[in-house]
């Protein structure tokens, strides 16, 4: 592309190295970069799902077997195997390998990377307000701002084919989430850089939204979730996960979703948690560590979460403050190669750790203030070198999708569109991006197209792997 892209690069803004920033170029030329980008990367063309030869997408699953904790592995696909919209949220690595096929456009930004409906969500902001925003960043690196649009059309669309939507309420919904997102970077396109990078979205406006468009069921169950928000943090985590033990409270053992490290060590499991904390304490601003200096490690277990991150090793870590009504819940979470990687190279940073960590920062409103990463040498036994850390639970809500109605699919959809764009206009360039977009509905019904297309691929994946199960290629435990 011969115009200039008025940008810091997304990895180069990371780097510990100096960078000589040239002075950006005008809006204008900025403006005709991004619409020059129409020519070889027609708006249209973004309807189109080529499909490799040598397709493969139980191949490209059992590929990530090879990383993962062997006893974890049928958990994911017995959680991926409930229906296509569960195979979809497990499979970012199937579609990546699809984006990659297919044409792309030269306007980088920070992806998220797994940008589905689940990956949104409310949770604490360190001024305490319940926010909205991207909440899983495993497999966030720079790329094209369309990939993730993508992935979050074709969530919209799956969900709304689990829901049994008619296909008109479920081509609505896609196309409110995409028009929020054009509209949206269109605004910030506008807007000053500190307006900006302040920019954010709380749950009440949300729940106003969905009373709006009439959805009160769903209304008042978000805003019934909303107001317990606040006990859904470390003394809620500490009265369901732990129990009394010679006067302090220890991990409860619940095989195989939750298993303390002493039950899992095969040498001295005390050795290996200094050298991972030391590691943990590093990485946090020094205000942070102060703070956490106050409490001490009392306990520390494995624990399965979410569906495609069944396997990778996940860790909660007990620490008390001033006193055992005093607790702070961790959560250290593996983090491996980016599955956009093979398709879009390194993100340049030492660690997988640091790179969700940077990329978490980068893209949300308002990050943990406990966020930071691990990377120990050598390997201790049981801990992956590369893991991520913030708090266990924070507030954390979400939406349920299987009883949301279709307005509430379009509203909910456009919220994680305007929050998407947000995050996109932090660490790209807004004005060339929604110069490319324009003001049509041209390239909101090109992605509406491909997220039927892949819809329909994506339920031909799920029978892929209902029927390897069937024939032993993999193994599988329903019902965890």
């Amino acid at each position: 592309m011969s115009g200039k892209i008025a940008r810091v690069d997304v990895q180069a803004a990371h780097s510990h190295s100096r960078v000589s920033v040239e002075p950006p170029p005008a809006v204008s030329e900025r403006a005709a970069s991004g619409r020059a980008v129409r020519s070889e990367c027609p708006r249209s063309s973004h309807s189109a799902l080529p499909i490799a030869d040598d397709r493969d997408p139980i191949g490209l699953l059992e590929a990530q077997d090879a990383t993962r904790v062997p006893e974890l592995v049928p958990i994911r696909y017995g959680r991926m195997s409930v229906s296509p919209f569960a195979f979809f949220r497990g499979a970012a690595t199937v579609m990546a390998h699809d984006l990659g096929a297919g044409i792309r456009t030269p306007l980088q930004t920070q992806l998220c990377g797994d940008a589905h409906l689940m990956n949104f969500g409310g949770f604490a902001s360190p001024e305490r307000d319940l926010v909205f925003d991207l909440n899983d960043f495993d497999e966030t690196l720079p790329g094209p701002f369309e990939w993730d649009v993508k992935r979050l059309a074709a969530s919209v669309e799956i969900a709304g084919r689990e829901r049994a939507f008619k296909k008109s309420d479920r081509t609505n919904a896609v196309l409110e989430s995409v028009n929020a997102y054009r509209c949206a970077i269109t605004r910030f396109a506008a807007m000053g850089d500190l307006a900006v990078w302040y920019a954010r979205l709380d749950v009440a406006a949300i729940v106003g939204e969905l009373q709006a468009a009439h959805d009160r069921k769903l209304a008042k169950s978000l805003a019934l979730t909303a107001a317990k928000a606040e006990s859904n943090d470390s003394m809620r985590a500490l009265s369901t996960l732990t129990r009394d033990v010679d006067g302090e409270p220890r991990i409860v053992s619940e095989p195989p979703l939750i298993v303390p490290l002493a039950e899992l060590a095969a040498g001295d499991e005390e050795a290996v948690i200094p050298a991972v904390f030391r590691s943990y304490r590093r990485s946090l601003p020094k205000d942070r560590r102060v703070l956490l200096d106050r409490f001490r490690r009392v306990d520390i277990a494995r624990k399965v979460v979410g569906v495609g991150s069944v396997g990778t090793q996940c860790w909660i870590l007990l620490m008390l403050g001033r006193d055992d009504r005093d607790p702070l819940f961790l959560q250290l979470k593996e983090a491996e190669a980016s599955v956009l990687e093979p398709l879009l190279g390194g993100s340049g940073f030492a660690t997988h750790g640091q790179r969700v960590v940077e990329g978490q920062r980068l893209m949300q409103a308002a990050s943990d203030i406990f966020l930071g990463w691990v990377h120990t040498e050598p390997e201790p036994d049981n801990l992956t070198p590369d893991l991520y850390v913030r708090q266990l639970r924070d507030w954390k809500v979400s939406i349920d999708v299987r009883t949301i109605l279709p307005h509430g699919l379009a509203v909910y959809g456009a919220a994680c569109g305007w929050t998407l764009a947000r995050a996109h206009a932090r660490s790209g360039d807004a004005v060339a991006i929604a110069a490319y977009l324009g003001g049509s509905g041209r390239f909101d019904r090109a992605i509406a197209e491909f997220a039927r297309a892949y819809a329909d691929l994506n339920e031909k994946d799920h029978r892929a792997l209902l029927e390897a199960i069937a024939h032993g290629r993999v193994s599988v435990v329903d019902g965890v």
